[in-house]
């Protein structure tokens, strides 16, 4: 009887350290990995929107200063608004 008591703790014992290490880890994203990542800056002109610079300054065509170009994600939608 001491025998099969023991052997089933170490069975509880064992069980419990699998699932409390298993937890403990946890699988990164792909989504998680690209918000980490920095993404360089671009400068743009608002008259010549071909015109991208990873530094500030003037626009080679027209000499207007170059602005920080908007990623994908903060550029406002345009359309045709729901009234």
């Amino acid at each position: 009887m001491k025998k099969v008591t023991s052997i089933v703790f170490a069975l509880i014992l064992s069980g419990f350290t699998v699932f409390s290490v298993s937890g403990q880890t946890k699988p990164v994203s792909d989504t998680a990995k690209m918000k980490k990542m920095k993404m360089p800056v671009q400068y743009t002109c608002t008259m010549h929107p071909e015109v991208i610079s990873s530094k500030p300054g003037k626009c080679p065509k027209c000499g207007m200063t170059l602005v920080k170009k908007a990623s994908a994600k903060t550029k406002p939608v345009m359309g045709k608004m729901k009234m």
